[in-house]
């Protein structure tokens, strides 16, 4: 099982949300979130001045199955792209186990209904 810490522009959710459904991903979580890096630049917006390191962002988190990271990451990595700086970050952990509080199941079973 793998876990996916997604970093990404908030304007770009819905994109990503969509696609996660796209590619069979029907549950996660996800909250809002502030960060600083060092790699910034300053961008013009409506006639307004941003640097990059200001940028609302959103953190997803998906528990899944192994068989479906590759295809998750990729539709992180197209939908969540604009191209500029700033755009995000994906990692990528291992889980070495889940457990179902309501049942006691454990493993990948756990992780979705049946």
């Amino acid at each position: 099982m793998k876990k996916i810490e997604a970093v990404i522009r908030k304007s770009k959710f819905e994109d990503v949300k969509q696609a996660l459904d796209e590619v069979g991903i029907e549950w996660f979580s996800y909250w809002d979130i502030t960060g600083l890096g060092k790699s910034t630049e300053e961008q013009v917006v409506r006639g307004q001045v941003f640097r990059s390191g200001y940028i609302q962002r959103r953190m997803i988190s998906i528990i899944l199955r192994d068989v479906n990271l590759e295809k998750t990451v990729k539709a992180i990595l197209e939908s969540a792209r604009t191209g500029e700086t700033g755009d995000g970050k994906i990692f990528v952990y291992d889980i070495e186990e889940t457990y179902r509080i309501r049942t006691g199941e454990s493993g990948p079973s756990a992780l979705y209904n049946t």
